[in-house]
């Protein structure tokens, strides 16, 4: 055997793990990097937020992920940027050598320029910013009990941007909160005011899915009273009001933001291999445009293929499919054998609203309600990586499926030390 290949992965997302995973065990030395020492599974990340899910049972520790890994090392840092021409990539805990370098570390919220937006508004694209905006829902929750008049409605309002199926599954749980544990919890509280808004700049709901579905999961925000409002721009917000593009201004302390991604930029990645929404641009086989050695793959990648002219969706699927296809192809090179273009197959798309109410989108047909609800609940207990978080989220569900309640509300505020 020849000297181990040096194979460095950038971000422990979908993508970057999945092909840290194929590789383990091979003959390569395979070095992975990311910011976190965990690996967040973000489809549920809306329910830590809404005191549905410990942040413990969507995130996995990757020490214990590689525990029986004989060629997989793990590094905690921030990447700065990458030297193509001697094969460096620059970290903040030190330089790292590799002969094939992968990025996947993603996008990040994007605020579209809006500097007062980013300031006040709410992300939910980590754990830490699911904490942050649970203990937001939670506190607001407590100062409304003691809010003056004047000041009561900008609290009661909650007003989510961004109609994907974040927003969506995002506006159902608020709605389903105020229904079912705030008169609980707060008995002395009347929380009928409590107004749930969900703003969309295109004309429909979960705009890549089926006409069924939009319509379908706009009925069952309606049903669950959240004011939906589409073909509606968001212009400005100070933290105390939103001002629309039409004119109208909603008063509100709490706007989660959920409109979008934009990719997150690596110095010494040429400006003509990047395009709109600063996604790389890779061919068939993830390597990016104009660069050896050097591939892109999941949310960051923009691959134009004849089915995919305008690049892939950017969902978890894409991402653990491309991953799968460039571990086979390094194994495949090993064995000088032809590497395999990607081509993705749609397995479909879901979102859910509420209890029992769900919209799931499959390449032949679409169906809505209680078994696409079920279907949701499984295909994302399956996708979770241990067993013992499969279980333990099963249980969570299972319990507030028949109670209506969780037992999570705890608002857990960082502490500070007196200096």
């Amino acid at each position: 055997m020849g000297i181990q290949k040096k194979i460095v992965i950038i971000g422990a997302g979908f993508a970057g793990l999945r092909l840290a995973q194929d590789l383990e065990n091979t003959d390569f030395d395979v070095l992975l990097i990311d910011r976190n020492n965990y690996h967040q599974f973000q489809p549920l990340m809306y329910q830590v937020a809404t005191a549905r899910l410990e942040p413990a049972s969507i995130s996995f520790p990757l020490r214990k992920v590689f525990q029986h890994s004989k060629n997989v090392r793990i590094r905690i840092a921030d990447v700065l940027s990458v030297d193509s021409q001697n094969k460096i990539v620059k970290t903040s805990i030190a330089d790292f050598d590799y002969d094939h370098l992968i990025v996947a570390f993603g996008c990040t919220t994007n605020y579209f320029g809006n500097a007062e937006i980013e300031k006040y508004a709410f992300p939910m694209k980590s754990v830490p910013e699911a904490i942050q905006l649970r203990n937001q829902i939670l506190q607001t929750f407590e100062d409304a009990l003691i809010a003056p008049p004047e000041e009561l409605q900008a609290l009661m309002n909650f007003v989510v941007v961004g109609g994907g199926p974040t927003g969506v599954e995002l506006a159902g749980a608020l709605a389903e909160m105020k229904k079912n544990i705030l008169p609980k919890d707060y008995p002395d509280k009347d929380f009928s005011r409590l107004t749930i808004f969900l703003l969309e700049g295109s004309p429909n709901v979960l705009n890549p899915m089926s006409i069924d579905s939009q319509k379908m999961s706009r009925k069952y925000l309606e049903e669950l009273g959240v004011i939906v409002k589409t073909s509606t721009i968001v212009n400005h917000y100070d933290g105390k009001n939103v001002s629309l593009q039409n004119g109208d201004i909603i008063k509100s302390t709490n706007v989660i933001w959920a409109a979008g991604i934009i990719g997150n930029i690596l110095e010494g990645i040429p400006n003509e291999s990047i395009t709109r929404g600063n996604r790389f641009i890779v061919d068939r086989y993830s390597t990016i445009l104009n660069l050896e050695n050097v591939y892109a793959l999941g949310d960051i990648a923009f691959m134009a293929t004849p089915k995919y002219p305008n690049g892939h969706p950017q969902v978890a699927s894409v991402a653990i499919e491309q991953a799968k296809v460039l571990a086979n192809n390094f194994k495949l090179t090993l064995k000088n054998k032809a590497k395999i273009k990607y081509e993705y197959h749609d397995k479909g798309s879901m979102a859910t609203v509420g209890k029992r109410k769900a919209v799931v989108d499959l390449p032949k047909f679409s169906f809505q309600g209680r078994l696409a609800w079920f279907t949701w609940m499984f295909i994302h207990l399956m996708l979770i990586l241990s067993v013992k978080n499969k279980l333990s989220i099963f249980i969570t569900w299972m319990f507030s499926y028949f109670n209506n309640d969780s037992t999570l509300r705890v608002l857990l505020k960082p502490a500070t030390k007196n200096k």
